[in-house]
């Protein structure tokens, strides 16, 4: 769900994104471990603080409950948690847009991103791991056996104002960025040129500025017809080394190929659309030659988790006959790249945040077995 805003409003509540993530993630696992059987009240106090506590500027402090356990890929979910995750999916899809995205729901896609990304393992140690960045010819920066999550984030459906982007979007992808973090993963997120602006004003402050953080970048790229072979090789990089990929509100190519507002409009032909879904492609491509490093186990598989709410983000394919069925201009603008899981939302950046606190859930149930 579109909301317009300029880049100087942004940039001057740059200082409140983090607050204001942490406050929705808060909330969620609030109203969801409030009535919940699985922890005395200051039990779950404590783990609202610290989930809250870890989107702020404390680099140096990680909240336990994110980080002390080893992923285990095979472990049960209690019942309880998995009540608190289906609350939260009850609450980011109750279609208060009136879109019709109801129709978009993948029921378990939630509970199953969460596993993913709260579990995820480096897909294989014996290959490079220096993250894909600007300083990607300088060899190992560091924290290179943690897993790499590629984030895929920006529509640039505002075209008649300078810059595009809708700000359902920024905020979801930098919650996931920060979930995926103190999850003990590397960060890299990837938008259009058109939004960098907008995506380093609405960052969790100073992540992006300091040097020394090696877990966090923002990588942006030109449209397809602009791009050099240094900036297609590091594409192709991106998907060779990615561990899991997400899309949070990233505009996706319809059967033709464009990506579409949903009114309609073309966004490749205003130059404003980088081929992000290459990625995804690349990625796959490696996957059906055989898994990761010559490894037939579909674990060892790249897979790839999207958030939307219209029709026409990345991911979407999975649900395509229902886009064309009940969304308006479902036929033109669905959007053709599948997800492994999707989760749809009234509004992305909800279900942004609700892969956050449901990937903190999974990981808080690992930690209590």
């Amino acid at each position: 769900m579109a909301m317009r805003t300029t880049i100087a409003t942004i940039t001057k509540n740059r200082l409140s994104f983090t607050y204001c993530s942490a406050i929705a993630i808060t909330t969620f696992v609030r109203l969801t471990l409030s009535s919940s059987v699985l922890f005395p009240p200051s039990k779950a106090f404590s783990i609202n603080h610290d989930i809250a506590h870890n989107f702020g500027n404390n680099k140096n402090k990680q909240a336990k409950i994110m980080t002390t356990t080893t992923p285990r890929p095979n472990q049960p979910i209690s019942p309880s948690i998995t009540a608190s995750i289906n609350k939260i999916n009850d609450i980011i899809t109750t279609d208060a847009g009136g879109r019709g995205m109801t129709h978009l729901v993948v029921p378990g896609d939630l509970l199953a991103s969460a596993k993913l990304l709260a579990r995820l393992t480096a897909k294989s140690k014996s290959r490079p791991r220096d993250p894909p960045s600007r300083n990607d010819d300088d060899g190992d920066d560091g924290g290179d056996d943690d897993p790499l999550v590629i984030i895929l984030s920006g529509f640039p459906c505002c075209v008649a104002h300078a810059p595009p982007t809708e700000t359902d979007g920024p905020p979801g992808a930098w919650a996931i960025a920060a979930a995926a973090s103190n999850l003990g993963h590397r960060v890299v997120l990837v938008t259009d040129r058109c939004n960098e602006d907008v995506f380093r004003a609405s960052a969790p402050e100073h992540k992006l500025d300091d040097a020394n953080d090696s877990k966090w970048e923002l990588i942006t790229f030109p449209p397809e017809e602009d791009m050099t072979e240094d900036q297609s090789q590091r594409l192709r990089a991106l998907a060779r080394k990615a561990d899991l990929i997400i899309a949070c509100e990233r505009a996706g190519p319809a059967s033709d190929g464009k990506c579409y507002t949903m009114r309609g409009i073309d966004m490749n032909e205003k130059g404003l659309i980088a081929p992000l879904h290459r990625i995804v492609e690349m990625a796959r491509e490696r996957n059906n030659g055989g898994g990761r490093d010559g490894d037939d186990d579909d674990e060892a598989n790249v897979k790839f988790i999207a958030v939307g709410d219209g029709g026409n983000e990345m991911g979407m394919g999975k649900v395509l006959g229902k886009i064309h069925e009940h969304i308006p201009n479902g036929e033109l603008i669905g959007a053709v790249t599948e997800a492994d899981h999707l989760i749809a939302a009234s509004v992305s950046n909800w279900g942004g945040y609700a892969l956050a606190a449901a990937a903190a859930l999974v990981r808080c149930s690992d930690e209590l077995d």
